[in-house]
């Protein structure tokens, strides 16, 4: 039997599988499967970031993996080519957590001697028209802080510029998301993690029936308002979690407050409630336009 005809009956009996009701089977992600041929349209360039780190906190975790995968999209967003990646290792000033390694496979044996490159990375970072992380807001300010070129270019998430929820989407990892159509991939390593990206980007969402990419762009391409409840009563904190505010410890990024971003449209409407349910009278509160280029920074407004 050929390679052809086993990958014939595997098929096969997976359709048969999913037929019965009783089974719902995940294929391999193929990247190249899902890449569809220039037709002569102008194209942009996307660049899919993600980066591996010694933990959590973007503040001090350093970066231990960084791969960065060009991508050419047309202005009809389809995604017709993948580059070469960008990949380079660093080791850390520390030892690599155990909980990192059994996470990523990552150790400190193979990131010995490694330092990241920062020209390099640069000069090719200079060439994204918009660079999209699955999770930006941890992505970027670790980036952010190894190089000014981040700090110019338009960001994007596929992790929060997608209305999951509402196509009936579960969960929010990379994993998870490709699994809801039907792929697995082999995740926590950066070129990986970039390659499942790009796969995810072509999708068709399965209510909007709009692409991945589509969605990501075009809330990439809307401002919003961050919107601080400056001085609410602290006896109103409940209330202003459970409509979605987060607190901001960092006068760099504006006041000590309760805040929360929200649309152009429903300014107006976020703004009546804090003076009707928290504030109790008419107030001034501080609030800033972010665009594309502040998104998921933590750069200083």
């Amino acid at each position: 039997m050929t390679n052809t005809d086993s990958e014939r009956c595997l098929e096969d009996l997976a359709r048969r599988l999913e037929a019965s009701g009783d089974f719902r089977v995940l294929r391999r992600l193929k990247l190249s499967e899902h890449i569809e041929p220039s037709d002569g349209v102008q194209t942009r360039t996307g660049m899919f970031l993600d980066v591996e780190s010694t933990g959590l906190d973007v503040s001090v975790s350093e970066i231990i993996e960084i791969s960065v995968t060009p991508f050419e999209y047309g202005l009809d967003e389809r995604i017709v080519s993948v580059g070469q990646p960008l990949h380079q290792f660093n080791e850390p000033a520390d030892p690599i957590p155990a909980e990192i390694t059994a996470i990523t496979g990552l150790t400190d044996e193979l990131v010995a001697g490694h330092r990241l490159d920062i020209p390099a990375i640069e000069a090719f970072v200079e060439q994204a028209n918009i660079i999209i992380a699955h999770n930006a807001a941890f992505d970027r300010p670790l980036v952010e802080r190894i190089s000014p070129i981040f700090s110019a270019k338009p960001w994007a998430c596929t992790m929060c510029d997608v209305p999951w929820k509402e196509e009936g989407v579960e969960g929010r990892r990379l994993s998870e998301l490709l699994s809801g159509f039907k792929y697995f991939f082999d995740a926590h390593r950066a070129v990986d993690d970039c390659e499942a990206g790009i796969a995810l980007l072509t999708m068709t969402l399965p209510k909007s029936g709009e692409r991945v990419l589509s969605s990501v762009l075009r809330t990439a391409r809307q401002p919003t308002w961050r919107i601080f409840a400056d001085a609410a009563p602290f006896e109103m904190k409940d209330v202003l979690k459970h409509r979605g505010y987060k607190w901001n410890a960092d006068r760099a990024l504006g006041p000590r407050a309760w805040w929360k971003e929200v649309p152009s449209d429903l300014v107006d409407a976020e703004v009546d409630f804090l003076q009707s349910e928290i504030f109790r009278s008419p107030v001034r509160l501080p609030m800033f336009e972010i665009t594309a280029f502040q998104r998921y920074s933590m750069r200083a407004i």
